[in-house]
């Protein structure tokens, strides 16, 4: 079944088709018609799902963990400051080791408050130890929830799905609707090696001592290197049995290409456009879409970026007193294995719009400038 859908009810879908048995969440703008059609799902039968409303985002994961623990498949959605409400417990649930799947629409940080998408909210929880995967369009976002649980359920650590906020979560796209009975032959229902029994409770030590904390890190990080492999070999599963795949990055034009723009999210979409026009004119110039940041994919990022005799990232976020996010980790997978100048470009911030004109901006200020601002080159400040 297609439908013309909203990319938020797209992760509805995504999530219904996945059998999720308990759904936590508390409404925030621009996430809630995520949980508002999920809770009417519920309602009328179409999800065999506990809707548990809180009064909080720090509650919606906290429920999601002891749903988890208990051994069902779980989810919640979240944005922004909701996000941050969270953190205590998104560290809580990668040291629990459980496979809980959050969706976050990027929605930029105050104050002062903006509803607006930028990055920043998602990035400042990548060292926490959650897979981050980031969606491009309404039909990826839908698919994505699906590998995502199949991914968390297997390497036994949680995943967020990343979506911009308006330009993804509130544009109507066709959308291929994956029904549960298609899906489950993909992902089975969930079935833990260990769960908490609720009819028999315990109480466990819950301190480490320094003779265990650190290899239990260890073994988080191991089943984070695991895990790419892993993201692989689903995506390439569901690809065999859906006809789409979307790899850990998706490189455009870039087999010739001397000019390289690197992207994530939505800014993906336009930038293509944009090096079709270029092409059009002669100029050898390719982009690259990093989809999955955590893991962070070193090897493909390499190898696509390593031939190019310029790059340039497109970062709609900034570390303040450093640079662009995925220019800082661009960087570290190229380090001491290839001399490609590697430029950074921050852009969009707080919603503002990154359009064809913008990215050809950035492309022509890289190719031309003899001697640019290596790391950090601000976009469109009006001061």
């Amino acid at each position: 079944m297609k439908k013309v859908i909203m990319g938020n009810h797209a992760v509805s879908y995504g999530v219904r088709a996945s059998d999720v048995k308990v759904i936590s969440a508390y409404p925030i703008t621009p996430q809630t018609q995520i949980v508002e059609l999920l809770s009417e799902m519920c309602a009328k039968g179409d999800l065999d799902a506990k809707f548990i409303a809180v009064e909080s985002e720090h509650s919606a994961l906290t429920a999601c963990v002891g749903a988890s623990a208990a051994g069902v498949r779980t989810f919640t959605a979240t944005s922004s400051q909701g996000l941050l409400l969270m953190h205590e417990i998104i560290h809580w649930a990668v040291g629990a080791r459980l496979p809980i799947v959050l969706v976050n629409v990027n929605r930029a940080v105050g104050p002062p408050w903006s509803i607006w998408t930028d990055q920043n909210d998602s990035l400042s929880q990548r060292d926490t130890g959650w897979l981050q995967i980031y969606c491009e369009s309404n039909q990826e976002t839908q698919d994505t929830i699906i590998q995502a649980f199949k991914i968390a359920e297997t390497v036994k650590l949680p995943v967020m799905v990343v979506i911009d906020a308006f330009f993804l979560s509130h544009t109507f796209e066709i959308v291929d609707i994956l029904e549960p009975d298609e899906v489950r032959p993909f992902l089975p229902p969930y079935e833990p090696d260990m769960r908490v029994d609720i009819d028999n409770p315990h109480s466990f030590g819950n301190l480490a001592s320094p003779g265990e904390y650190f290899e239990l890190r260890y073994m988080i990080e191991k089943a984070m290197e695991a895990s790419r492999d892993v993201v692989r070999d689903v995506d390439r599963e569901f690809e065999k049995r859906f006809g789409r795949g979307y790899g850990v990055v998706k490189p455009y034009r870039c087999e010739d290409a001397d000019y390289i723009l690197v992207t994530s999210g939505t800014v993906a979409s336009t930038a293509r456009a944009v090096i079709d026009e270029m092409r059009g004119e002669g100029v050898k110039i390719g982009a690259l879409k990093i989809r999955v940041f955590r893991p962070f994919p070193f090897q493909e990022v390499y190898d696509v970026l390593s031939k190019a005799k310029k790059v340039a990232v497109i970062d709609r976020n900034i570390s303040f007193g450093h640079h662009g996010i995925f220019y800082q980790e661009v960087k570290s997978a190229l380090y001491g294995r290839t001399n490609v100048p590697i430029l950074g470009y921050i852009a969009g911030l707080g919603g503002r719009d990154v359009t064809p004109k913008v990215i050809r901006s950035i492309a022509e200020k890289a190719i031309n400038d003899t001697h640019p601002e290596p790391d950090i080159n601000w976009i469109g400040v009006k001061i």
